[in-house]
């Protein structure tokens, strides 16, 4: 039987030399039995002032904690590592990033939350997990939900957020069927994150909240000089260099 495993973490910070200290994961499978892991973990790099203040996690919380590889979330992991699971987060290549330092090579079909709301939601002006779930109403649904597996929902803790991404991803099969009816939901969700997203609008720069095809017909050294001079992400890269090629 197919098992989705929707998880999060939460770090010591967000640079190469940090690491995970605490896991939130719900572990659904095709009959709808969900398992629940909210574990806490230690770690010899210390925990960052700047993700304290996000996540509340101090190092005298997690003082004589198991280490990551060591939790009972990592063994189950270990053991589902298959290509017929899925592996599911909102920002999937923050938190696979941070599972590979701790030496999980994913062989499961991948979901990001993140990556599907944009393309999906493409008018919404954030994607941030705290943003939906005000905008499309989870909230509401939330407290019976936390209640039934026995969840405290905060934001910014692991396994509150996972609650959230469990009813936003609700919310995305739904909008695929509505969509793209012909597609298996999950399939098209997979094919989604593979996919990079095209822009409407700069989101910073001289041109924030513009237009992005209408500079590039009035000012193509500009998309050429972001192309050439900054560091940008996949989404941004890929839309440039689309308008790029029509123009």
């Amino acid at each position: 039987m197919i098992k989705y495993v929707l998880f999060d973490t939460e770090t010591t910070g967000n640079q190469t030399e940090d690491r995970i200290i605490q896991i939130g994961a719900m572990i659904v499978d095709g009959s709808g039995t969900i398992e629940v892991y909210d574990e806490l973990c230690s770690t010899d790099i210390p925990i960052k002032l700047e993700a304290m203040e996000v996540h509340n996690i101090t190092p005298e919380q997690i003082e004589g904690k198991k280490k990551f590889q060591e939790t009972q979330f990592y063994q189950v992991l270990q053991g589902l590592n298959q290509v017929d699971n899925y592996l599911i987060a909102h920002n999937l290549p923050f938190d696979l990033g941070m599972l590979s330092k701790e030496g999980f090579k994913s062989q499961m079909k991948l979901i990001d939350t993140l990556r599907c709301s944009k393309h999906l939601f493409p008018d919404f002006p954030y994607h941030r997990l705290q943003y939906f779930r005000y905008a499309l109403d989870l909230y509401k649904e939330e407290t019976k939900e936390a209640q039934k597996h026995n969840i405290t929902i905060k934001a910014h803790d692991a396994i509150g957020d996972v609650l959230v991404m469990k009813l936003l991803l609700s919310k995305l099969v739904a909008e695929v069927k509505k969509q793209f009816p012909a597609a298996h939901p999950m399939e098209k969700l997979e094919e989604l994150t593979q996919k990079p997203v095209e822009l409407k609008t700069f989101k910073f720069g001289k041109y924030k909240g513009e237009d992005i095809t209408d500079i590039a017909r009035k000012d193509i050294g500009y998309i050429k000089w972001m192309l050439k001079s900054l560091e940008l992400d996949e989404d941004l890269k890929y839309t440039l260099e689309k308008v790029l090629e029509s123009n």
